[in-house]
């Protein structure tokens, strides 16, 4: 899933990322300070990363694009994360 927010400064983007270390649900991220992008990569509800980065940054986000991956990449990774089944792996444009 691909973010757009505005990332104006140093702090800005370590907050970014430390919040980003902390959420679980995420399994990579790259952030794109210049380009004011955020993509992240892993199993959750794309509105809900949303709404929690806004909550916690106190900016606006966007979302630009969410990409699903298709169910054969991912079928090793179901059999481990069986309470995360209900949740679509989502995976960088």
């Amino acid at each position: 899933m691909v973010l757009r927010l505005n990332i104006d400064c140093n702090a800005c983007y370590r907050k970014l990322r430390r919040i980003l270390l902390n959420m679980k649900d995420l399994e990579s991220h790259l952030i794109e300070k210049r380009q004011n992008r955020l993509t992240v990569c892993g199993r959750f509800v794309p509105q809900d990363v949303a709404i929690k980065i806004r909550k916690k940054m106190n900016r606006r986000v966007e979302i630009l694009d969410i990409e699903f991956s298709s169910d054969n990449e991912n079928e090793n990774d179901d059999n481990n994360n069986d309470h995360l089944e209900s949740r679509p792996f989502l995976h960088t444009a």
